[in-house]
């Protein structure tokens, strides 16, 4: 009878905002509500051109806080929410939280001899408040330090490069499904995170790495 694990793959890369921590889509959601419209902050970072463009400059470290405050703000006030631009960024992030079982996930792979990359779209000076990123991963990849941001294949392959591996040799975990396209474009295998424990269920029953201990 043949395995259904796909051997191979032998290191994890790893988002951080909606896999180590809890939901960004339901924290940009409770940012929306507050003034009226819940959808409106992802619709405009996915639909409309300048905020997309503001999002990526902000993500790569082109412009810092103070002015993608300054600018989101107006562009969600030409969308007829009313908001006050100083500390929206840290708003947007205030719902979020430790996800602890990816932690411990993240804890048992590396323990079990698995390399860790840490791939990570920045967002502003707060994104890692209060963790210690060095305890999560082996490397750890900011796109605001790299200036390039996920889905960009040249994340992808500078995280592979620092863990001295080829990225047909990588499994991708990601709450985006576009990251995940992007990082399929070397090769990379891509897992869509929802929770821990379905994820370490993955990664052990396609993979063969290991479970999250219990």
């Amino acid at each position: 009878m043949t395995s259904s694990v796909e051997t191979g793959r032998t290191a994890v890369l790893i988002d951080f905002r909606g896999v180590v921590t809890t939901s960004v889509l339901s924290a940009f959601r409770s940012i929306g509500a507050e003034v009226g419209d819940a959808e409106l902050p992802l619709t405009l970072l996915s639909r409309d051109e300048a905020s997309r463009t503001l999002l990526s400059d902000y993500e790569c470290g082109r412009i810092c806080t103070d002015a993608f405050e300054e600018c989101f703000a107006r562009r969600r006030r030409v969308h007829g929410a009313q908001v006050e631009a100083d500390g929206l960024a840290a708003r947007m992030q205030a719902n979020l939280a430790r996800d602890e079982e990816t932690i411990e996930l993240l804890d048992g792979l590396r323990s079990a001899g698995v390399p860790v990359a840490l791939v990570s779209n920045a967002f502003g000076r707060d994104t890692y408040a209060g963790f210690d990123l060095g305890a999560l991963a082996d490397v750890v990849i900011i796109s605001s330090e790299v200036g390039i941001r996920k889905p960009s294949r040249r994340i992808y392959r500078i995280a592979c490069d620092r863990l001295g591996i080829e990225p047909e040799s990588a499994v991708m975990v990601d709450d985006l499904q576009q990251n995940l396209d992007g990082a399929a474009r070397l090769g990379i295998a891509g897992v869509l995170h929802s929770d821990g424990a379905g994820t370490a269920r993955e990664l052990h029953d396609r993979f063969g790495l290991p479970a999250l201990r219990r």
